[in-house]
């Protein structure tokens, strides 16, 4: 039987004045928190020049924690269309970033992601954090968007566990 060699997973969950990112390093069952954090550009700048921020501030996240595959939360659907359209290129950052660095890119819905930590689809930030905490110990204290960054690179790896399992 060949050994499975431990997988780094970057989580991303994008928002364009907070987009939050995670790393955990995944060695069989094991979970295993590396870094956490947020990209916050400021609100002053031009739209262009918050993404450009955000785009630059991921990439330096990649080459800091060298992931091997990147997670990032779907888009829910918002009620007002220049919000959602602001957030769809948030987004499309942190879904660009890695695949320019080369890393395979999943993208999962926030119900998955929310199932996936905390068992129901529909739980709130505040069980998410608490999960994350219990789950990742190390981690200590996350902000909400860091969290939900932590969560989605989790996910990840819950979906690559249960795939290894099928195949």
């Amino acid at each position: 039987m060949n050994a499975i060699r431990p997988i780094r997973i970057l989580g991303l969950d994008p928002g364009l004045r907070r987009t939050g990112w995670g790393v955990v390093v995944v060695d069989g069952a094991r979970l295993v928190h590396v870094a956490h954090g947020v990209i916050a550009p400021k609100d002053s700048l031009p739209f262009a020049e918050r993404l450009s921020t955000l785009y630059t501030a991921i990439e330096a996240v990649i080459l800091a924690h060298a992931p091997d595959e990147a997670a990032v939360e779907e888009t829910f659907v918002n009620e007002n269309a220049r919000s959602a359209l602001k957030l769809g290129h948030a987004r499309a950052c942190c879904l660009i970033a890695p695949a320019r660095a080369g890393l395979p890119v999943a993208e999962y819905a926030a119900t998955v992601v929310k199932k996936a930590v905390v068992g129901t689809g529909g739980a709130d930030k505040a069980q998410v954090g608490f999960m994350i905490r219990r789950l990742l110990p190390t981690a200590g204290e996350t902000t909400a968007d860091a969290a939900d960054a932590l969560a989605v690179a989790i996910a990840h790896a819950h979906a690559r566990r249960a795939r290894s399992y099928a195949a």
